[in-house]
């Protein structure tokens, strides 16, 4: 396999002690992304034995494992072998069988940046009540509300990460004029369905939530709900089309929606 120019640095991490962390360090943001995407979908086909858990986040996978399970898959005797991920000099740790048995399965991935996963539609009324910080945003980037609202849904954008509470996405990235960062003072509390931006990205809150980025819509869909057999509408990898619907088309959308948080 000929090496690929493009591809990023990688680093492993131990953040406590189940968990083994995976950061890509490339002059892009968003190239940097693609890959811990595709590196979170190769490790799902190719689990490594402990691990239970695997989470993409903007430029790193974090791999969720459980160290007796790790430990238990190894042949009895390595465990008191070296290993250059040791932590102890006396016998190798379950990290340091796991970040072995990683370093050796990235080297050989064949990883695949193109494969996204699927495309989603999120209807928005943009503005008013649902969008208070739209006319202002508009101003601040030298753009009219309803150039701001082209801008957010002119093309398909990927979901970059999911985190800071279950089902929020992150999403971008945006034209460059909507470079605007998030507000000074944050809102204690931010309706569910705000759809927001900050910084080239979006945001949308699955539940009532604490926030400091831009609101200029929200959406009816339901983000999260722990009942669903998918909770969480959208993950990782995942395009977005944001879609302009107007005040009547929202509430009725909001009606077929049963459980709304």
């Amino acid at each position: 396999m000929m090496p690929n120019p493009d591809a990023p640095t990688w680093s492993l991490h131990p953040s406590g002690d189940r968990l083994l962390a995976i950061v890509c360090t490339h002059a892009d943001p968003k190239v940097a992304n693609g890959w811990c995407q595709a590196l979170a979908r190769a490790f799902a086909d190719h689990l490594p034995a402990g691990v239970d858990g695997i989470v993409p986040a903007m430029i790193s996978v974090t791999l969720h494992y459980q160290p007796e399970r790790v430990l238990a898959a190894m042949p009895r005797d390595r465990r008191g072998g070296k290993s250059p991920y040791a932590t102890s000099p006396y016998a190798i740790s379950p990290y340091a069988i796991l970040a072995e048995q990683v370093t050796a399965l990235i080297a050989a991935f064949d990883l695949d940046r193109s494969a996204v996963g699927r495309d989603i539609t999120i209807p928005v009324c943009y503005g008013g009540e649902y969008g208070p910080d739209l006319e202002e945003l508009a101003e601040a980037c030298g753009l009219t509300p309803q150039e701001v609202i082209a801008l957010h849904t002119a093309a398909p954008v990927d979901v970059l990460a999911v985190g800071f509470a279950p089902g929020h996405p992150y999403i971008g990235y945006f034209d460059a004029r909507l470079s605007l960062g998030r507000r000074s003072s944050p809102r204690p509390e931010v309706p569910a369905g705000t759809v927001a931006v900050a910084n080239r990205q979006s945001v949308i809150y699955p539940t009532r939530l604490p926030g400091g980025w831009n609101l200029i819509g929200r959406t009816p869909l339901i983000m999260f709900d722990p009942y669903r057999a998918e909770p969480s509408l959208v993950v990782a990898g995942d395009r977005i089309r944001f879609v302009a619907i107007d005040r009547s088309q929202f509430e009725a959308l909001a009606s077929q929606q049963e459980g709304r948080p």
